[in-house]
């Protein structure tokens, strides 16, 4: 009752009032109008950089006339990826049509399949001690290295021309430990009785590692030739590989297929 008496008798302090209330609940909403805008537009904002964080861009892909000599494959003109890739583009790249996606999986996939297998045997296997058991354990290993080191070099050698070369040297590397693991294998299992114990049968497995240097070195050499005598990098039309693709070839087929028929003579005279 006062309060009305009060708005009664001061109608002029009463409607200044009234304007000061209603001044500020519309400053209010005004201000209130103005965060929720800027809180929108901070929204909009972010929006995209949040998308971009969360999803992968696929690399990009490029021709043969868009990369170095040195990458090039035969009879292959597009599907490149580009040169000086990072490692997670690599990685990404796994899962887009390439020029090396069938060369990778068809190694990765297998690496798996004898990792499984040998597991199985070593577990599953009741007298680990049995000296028999060891060299199939051993060419089980090299099974799973050799596919697993390709699918590394075929993966990662497009990060710069010195990764492709140490990466397929890798690669070379583990063909070669192959031949070996196959070797130590066939001298337990495959040699013929009449040759047991014979000189042949005695120095089989050192040959086996002598050619698994041997080989080696000649599989670099076709890629790189010798580093002390052919190696720059400004001046690549000195590798072998490029001056000399023919030779190349032949020097990296014979590093390959030597250790193979070498293996095998036990096998073979048995057939």
């Amino acid at each position: 009752m006062p309060e009305r008496i009060n708005c009664i008798q001061h109608p002029r302090r009463s409607l200044c009032l009234v304007i000061h209330v209603c001044a500020t609940s519309v400053s209010r909403e005004s201000r209130d109008a103005r965060e929720r805008k800027e809180l929108i537009s901070r929204g909009a904002r972010s929006k995209p950089q949040s998308k971009t964080m969360l999803t992968w861009k696929l690399p990009r892909l490029v021709t043969v006339q868009q990369v170095p000599k040195v990458f090039h494959e035969d009879s292959i003109i597009c599907g490149y990826r580009s040169p000086q890739s990072s490692a997670t583009a690599c990685i990404l790249s796994l899962f887009q049509m390439t020029n090396e996606t069938v060369n990778i999986w068809t190694h990765f996939i297998p690496t798996w399949y004898f990792l499984w297998k040998m597991l199985s045997m070593l577990f599953c296997h009741e007298s680990l001690h049995d000296p028999f058991l060891w060299p199939l354990l051993v060419f089980m290993l090299s099974c799973c290295i050799y596919p697993l080191a390709s699918t590394c070099a075929h993966t990662f050698s497009i990060m710069s021309t010195q990764a492709r070369h140490i990466c397929f040297f890798f690669d070379y590397g583990a063909l070669s430990l192959y031949s070996l693991g196959s070797a130590i294998a066939y001298s337990t299992y495959v040699f013929p009785d009449r040759w047991v114990n014979s000189l042949f049968h005695q120095w089989f497995v050192t040959c086996a590692v002598l050619n698994t240097i041997i080989c080696t070195g000649m599989a670099c050499y076709s890629r790189l030739g010798a580093p002390f005598l052919h190696y720059n990098q400004l001046l690549i039309e000195r590798f072998p590989e490029v001056a000399r693709p023919r030779f190349s070839k032949v020097l990296r087929t014979t590093a390959f297929g030597y250790p193979y028929f070498f293996d095998t003579i036990p096998l073979f005279y048995r057939v």
